[in-house]
């Protein structure tokens, strides 16, 4: 066990998929739970279980939250990286090489995003300039 706590290894890549197909299909479960289990609603509430029903209709409500979510912070790490938001990019395209030398330090559409990209373009965008605590950034 110790081979695996000790932190010489790497941390593996993330997993990457389809969130909002993920979320979406979890919340179609918790509702498809309360939907079936509404029918013996005096069985559970006899048997001291009722809380079950409730569990999956908060489950089914919470899980419209994350829909919503999911949803939204997809669409933003799409326009951070310059796609539209109905654009897939396939998973085994290659991404473009830069014919000029003065462009292959720039990142491709495929290559992934990372937060220190996203703080550039904010910071590009508000002219270079980081603000101090308690000050606004001008849009």
């Amino acid at each position: 066990m110790s081979n695996w706590t000790d932190g010489k290894r790497e941390a593996p890549e993330p997993l990457e998929g389809n969130v909002v197909a993920t979320v979406t299909g979890g919340t179609v479960v918790w509702f498809a739970l309360f939907l079936l289990q509404l029918p013996f609603y005096g069985w559970y509430r006899e048997h001291g279980h009722d809380w079950w029903i409730w569990t999956c209709l908060a489950g089914g409500g919470l899980g419209l939250i994350g829909v919503w979510y999911v949803r939204a912070r997809d669409a933003a790490i799409r326009r951070a990286a310059g796609e539209s938001p109905g654009r897939q990019v396939a998973p085994d395209a290659e991404a473009p090489t830069a014919a000029d030398p003065a462009d292959a330090g720039k990142r491709s559409a495929a290559d992934p995003l990372t937060v220190d990209d996203m703080t550039q373009r904010v910071d590009d965008d508000a002219g270079g300039e980081r603000p101090g605590p308690g000050e606004g950034r001008a849009h």
